[in-house]
């Protein structure tokens, strides 16, 4: 009887502390937050990361070019359809680098000699401008074929030139040539020129040497207007002097550089963007000037001397100070006040215009500026007429010029309109012109 009852007070025991257990732990539960902390034992496939590593990749590359060899055409075939079975948009600069260089280069431009490599590639091809075509045909269509190279290609460029000490001359040459060549084709930006003037590259003369072949092979694809054009979109236009170090950054010095290189277009071309630099620097302190209410005597003192430093002919001068005239005011936005407004602030100013009209070709380009203002501000389209009547009282503009401009000196800008307005002051210039001439005849 004891023991039935011993063994039935271990089982309730056992029991209860089996229950308490379950309890404590459902407790636990309770209290315990859920948290993102832990270790995953099983991972998905598509969760997987691959690991970098272009040997694989570059093995393949450099295995297709060594079979397809110098045929420049088996070459694009061949790129064309790897594409579809390698990670072109991975190991994109593997492929530029192998393309260009023969194999991967490392910092500097040094190729990695413990990688595979080719000798089909631009460095070690023939220095001429044909095969640069060629080559430049093979970026051209692998990049039309697989778009999302576009980038990387231009940064592969970019990277290419900060390398370019580590090239030797021939190297450089073709690598100028390409380069020019798909700045004409448009296959890259205009931007990477930039890499040029790291002052790595610039010191010793690497930059300017390579700047030679680059814009020849580039001009001669298309022409300097439309290399202009490239550069100032990317506001490259204005920065062609840091191709030399600061020692030597002067118009003259890269004006008989280039000219000497053959490129006199291009020496033409930056004498035209220094001009254009020194004509809105002194158009930036003339406003400066106005808008201090600097005497007029100062103003045409230091406008004269810059004429002369600068070499700025009195035509272009009248259009500077044209301009800098009707900046340096805060127009009315009402048609009808802007009129009496105009009249008033140019009555103030015709002082400074007449220093600057002592010819008649002066006197036509200011009214063909004043017909353009009038035109492209509509509120002024109804203040032409009195505007040229005042600066012919003020004597900033004679009845010869006015008459020049109205019969075949006027621009396309408004010309109806102007001339509809000016039709019968001119008609009274022309009267008082014959009455003068009768008069000089009579006293004969």
């Amino acid at each position: 009887c004891y023991g039935s009852f011993a063994g039935a007070t271990r089982t309730s025991k056992a029991w209860l502390n089996r229950r308490m257990g379950e309890v404590s732990f459902m407790n636990n539960q309770k209290q315990q937050k859920p948290t993102l902390t832990g270790q995953r034992f099983k991972t998905r496939k598509r969760d997987e990361k691959e690991r970098f590593d272009p040997t694989q990749f570059q093995e393949s590359i450099v295995q297709g070019l060594n079979q397809t060899g110098s045929d420049l055409e088996a070459v694009a075939k061949f790129l064309d359809a790897s594409g579809a079975k390698l990670d072109y948009r991975r190991y994109a600069e593997t492929l530029f680098d192998i393309l260009v260089a023969g194999g991967m280069l490392a910092p500097g431009g040094s190729i990695s000699d413990d990688l595979t490599r080719t000798e089909f590639c631009l460095f070690t091809a023939q220095e001429d401008l044909e095969t640069m075509q060629a080559y430049a045909q093979v970026f051209n269509k692998l990049i039309r074929r697989y778009k999302y190279l576009e980038k990387g290609f231009e940064e592969e460029i970019k990277k290419l030139l900060l390398f370019l000490k580590g090239f030797t001359e021939s190297e450089r040459n073709k690598l100028a040539m390409l380069t020019g060549i798909l700045l004409a084709n448009g296959n890259i930006s205009a931007a990477v020129i930039g890499s040029l003037f790291n002052e790595n590259v610039v010191k010793e003369g690497v930059s300017a040497a390579f700047a030679v072949k680059l814009f020849k092979s580039w001009i001669y694809e298309r022409d300097i207007n439309a290399v202009a054009v490239a550069l100032r979109k990317v506001g490259m236009d204005n920065r062609l002097m840091e191709l030399f170090p600061a020692n030597k950054r002067s118009c003259e010095h890269f004006s008989k550089y280039f000219t000497d290189a053959g490129l006199k277009e291009l020496s033409d071309f930056a004498r035209n963007q220094e001009a254009i630099g020194s004509r809105k620097e002194l158009q930036k302190e003339l406003q400066e000037m106005m808008a201090r209410g600097d005497n007029f005597k100062d103003i045409i003192a230091y406008v004269r001397e810059e004429m002369k430093k600068t070499s700025i002919s009195e035509q272009l001068m009248i259009g500077i100070v044209w301009s800098s005239v009707m900046s340096c005011v805060e127009w009315n936005k009402k048609e009808e006040l802007v009129c009496e407004q105009s009249i008033k602030h140019l009555k103030q100013y015709s002082p400074l215009l007449k220093a600057f009209t002592s010819q008649g070709a002066s006197e036509i380009i200011l009214l063909v500026k004043i017909q353009e203002y009038c035109y492209d501000n509509i509120h002024f389209m109804k203040a032409f007429q009195k505007i040229v009547v005042l600066l012919y009282k003020a004597n900033v503009l004679s009845e010869e010029a006015i008459l020049k401009w109205y019969t075949e000196a006027h621009v396309a800008k408004g010309k109806s309109v102007f001339l509809e307005q000016m039709k019968k002051f001119v008609e009274w210039l022309k009267h008082a012109e014959e009455e003068s001439e009768s008069e000089e005849e009579e006293e004969n």
